[in-house]
């Protein structure tokens, strides 16, 4: 690799003769197709049944599988980089010169063969979300040829020709990538397609996903927006426009005045506020706005129905408001009546359970219905909105709830495992669906299985794990008080920085 800047009767008959030798040939062409598929997920990498995470062990990285079997041995000194874990693409990082900042990059499969070697640099292409949590673009990669970049997909199909000067993903977004030429900018997706020819000297998302559109500025040094079928909603003449949309409304700056208008352009609303902080869900319903640093809410035709008298309003959902006053939260309605008095730190609306999560100081949670009613009350363990469950820490055990509150045996929502944790004179084992105790009461602490069948157990203060029939595969040696997290896959543990994903072995 050159070197980059950093970073079928007795008698015939000829029907079924003709027909045998026609599956005949079917079958050998099938063969041969299939060995050409196989033949290239050897060589460039593919789907596969495995799950793959990167590896740390005597300060150098490697590859584990989900059993926990060395894949690719930790003998790097940067860490591997795994797109996506479910394809046996690795990216490595080596004969790094901190001085002058060059270094080589290759990338394996899951047999240690280098792919993608007509390249100069293969890299992945990072995003985070709103809180800065790191994920890598699915199933592109951006690569340099004669330095300029493009980008291929898992099985090295060129997706964008090496034409851009740069390739970047659009923060927080999906499958939304900012390409530069000639120091213009415009937008792809990850399939190849261009969104938005480089014309643009800025280029921002309007809304979370790359559906909503583009905030664009043209050489005018004015702003507009382009959807994602490249139409023009509102032509480049405001100074500036706000990540804040809703019902065919847009919130801009024009002549220096803050103002909402259609997407035909016209004005409606532009008096009686300093911000505009959030358009309403109902069609025409109003906007959240602020006046001297306070939220409130108001009609599109300027009527006031919630003076500006709060820290914060969020929309839980129609007529609904999760609102801040002195420091604590509560819930009001449209017309200002409150629903849930403001005695805790925090409230959140889960829209697809329909409930309302109220934590207090001591991180307990009361779990309300949509009439506000408390229905159960512990320590949030997890909701998960796939399953339509959520758990919650009752009296030191974790009880099992689906989103109509009623109790649910572990057992039924994990119906995959094959161990379930049980505790008994304060220690912790685990039984079989049928009750049956298959390891006894003998640690302190432990976890219920993960996805891969494996579980933590804790005894004398460190930490060790277990396998889906029970077997101690790493004795408690680990101390791991410090780690948010304590999860294992064979015997390695996952590491302390969570946004990095990867499993160590000491």
């Amino acid at each position: 690799m050159s070197r980059g800047r950093r970073y079928e009767e007795p008698k015939l008959n000829m029907k079924k003769v003709f027909a045998v030798i026609l599956a005949i040939i079917v079958i050998i062409m099938s063969v041969f197709i299939i060995k050409g598929i196989f033949s290239k997920e050897e060589k460039t990498g593919g789907i596969t049944s495995k799950t793959y995470f990167a590896a740390y062990k005597d300060n150098k990285w490697g590859v584990i599988d989900e059993n926990g079997e060395t894949i690719i041995e930790p003998s790097y000194e940067e860490m591997i980089i795994i797109p996506n874990n479910k394809t046996d693409i690795f990216l490595c990082t080596y004969d790094v010169n901190y001085d002058t900042g060059e270094y080589q990059t290759k990338a394996l499969n899951s047999k240690n063969e280098e792919v993608f070697t007509k390249y100069s640099k293969i890299e992945a292409i990072p995003n985070y979300d709103e809180n800065n949590n790191l994920w890598y673009e699915d199933n592109v990669l951006k690569v340099q040829d004669n330095g300029k970049w493009g980008t291929i997909d898992n099985s090295g199909k060129e997706l964008l020709k090496a034409e851009y000067d740069s390739i970047e993903a659009i923060k927080g977004i999906k499958n939304a990538l900012q390409i530069e030429k000639d120091g213009k900018l415009g937008v792809a997706d990850n399939t190849g397609n261009i969104i938005l020819e480089p014309n643009y000297t800025e280029i921002t998302n309007l809304g979370e996903d790359n559906k909503a559109g583009y905030i664009v500025k043209d050489d005018s040094g004015l702003y507009g927006i382009i959807d994602y079928s490249k139409n023009v909603i509102l032509q480049n003449q405001y100074q500036e426009i706000e990540k804040v949309y809703g019902n065919d409304l847009y919130v801009v700056s024009q002549d220096g005045k803050q103002k909402v208008v259609n997407k035909e352009g016209q004005d409606v609303l532009a008096d009686g506020f300093e911000q505009i902080a959030a358009i309403l869900k109902t069609k025409d319903q109003g906007v959240i706005y602020i006046s001297n640093g306070k939220y409130g809410v108001m009609t599109l035709a300027g009527e006031v129905k919630i003076e500006a008298q709060y820290d914060n309003l969020i929309e839980a959902k129609a007529n609904t408001f999760i609102a801040t006053k002195d420091g604590k939260q509560g819930i009001i309605d449209i017309d200002n009546n409150e629903k849930v008095a403001f005695n805790y730190n925090t409230i959140s609306y889960n829209e697809k359970g329909d409930i309302y999560i109220a934590e207090d100081e001591s991180f307990n949670s009361n779990i309300m219905n949509a009439n506000f009613e408390i229905k159960q009350t512990g320590i949030l363990i997890e909701i998960n909105t796939d399953s339509g469950y959520f758990i919650l820490r009752q009296n030191d055990e974790n009880e099992y709830y689906n989103f109509r509150f009623e109790k649910r045996d572990k057992k039924e929502i994990l119906s995959n495992h094959t161990l379930y944790l049980d505790k008994k004179d304060n220690q912790y084992g685990y039984v079989d669906k049928d009750g049956n105790v298959v390891v006894e009461y003998i640690y302190d602490d432990a976890t219920e299985q993960n996805e891969y069948g494996f579980a933590a157990v804790k005894k004398d203060g460190k930490w060790g794990a277990i396998n889906n029939k029970g077997e101690v595969i790493q004795e408690p040696n680990y101390n791991l008080d410090n780690y948010l997290i304590v999860d294992f896959i064979g015997r390695w543990h996952l590491g302390k920085d969570l946004n990095m994903n990867y499993y160590n072995q000491e």
